[in-house]
């Protein structure tokens, strides 16, 4: 047998195995609209001991309905009084692979000045890119802080205390 029809023999030989071990992903493919997470409902604002302290739960689905595993971020959105919303911050997310993973989340704007308006909404992030839709939005005020009234100070005199006679 000649080199050339060797080699011609192993890759014939070869092509129908590559064919059938394929790339290992035995599903059918899944269209990139399906996999982009599920948009968070949830977002609320309360006031904070310094700032507007928001809230929100973890989106535990994609839009189509699967289970979601691999949530990489949150980007709060906000904006001041009429203003267009703007990123704020990203929220990193790091326990994919933890077993109980967290379930709610919080962000406290210390930013955010005494007697302005503010909206937020938040996005989240899968670990390859895909981000959801925005998340319903919030508005708040962020209040004056409530001041107690310091309490008046009065003279007792002490229990086994004598008057004083001149």
């Amino acid at each position: 047998m000649t080199s050339t029809r060797l080699v011609a023999a192993v890759l014939v030989s070869l092509v129908p195995a590559t064919l059938l071990a394929g790339c290992g992903i035995k599903s059918a493919p899944v269209p990139p609209q399906t996999v982009y997470p599920a948009a968070i409902s949830d977002l609320r604002a309360s006031v904070g001991p310094s700032g507007i302290n928001l809230t929100w739960s973890r989106p535990m689905h994609y839009v189509s309905g699967h289970s979601m595993r691999d949530l990489g971020a949150f980007v709060l959105l906000r904006s001041e009084g009429n203003q267009p919303l703007q990123p704020l911050v990203e929220i990193p997310v790091s326990d994919q692979e933890r077993f109980s993973q967290q379930r709610q989340f919080s962000y406290l704007d210390n930013q955010a000045q005494i007697g302005s308006s503010y909206s937020y909404e938040i996005v989240s992030r899968t670990t390859d890119g895909y981000t959801s839709a925005p998340s319903n939005r919030v508005s708040f005020t962020r209040p004056q802080p409530r001041t107690i009234p310091k309490p008046q100070s009065f003279a007792v005199p002490a229990p086994n205390a004598v008057p004083v006679v001149n």
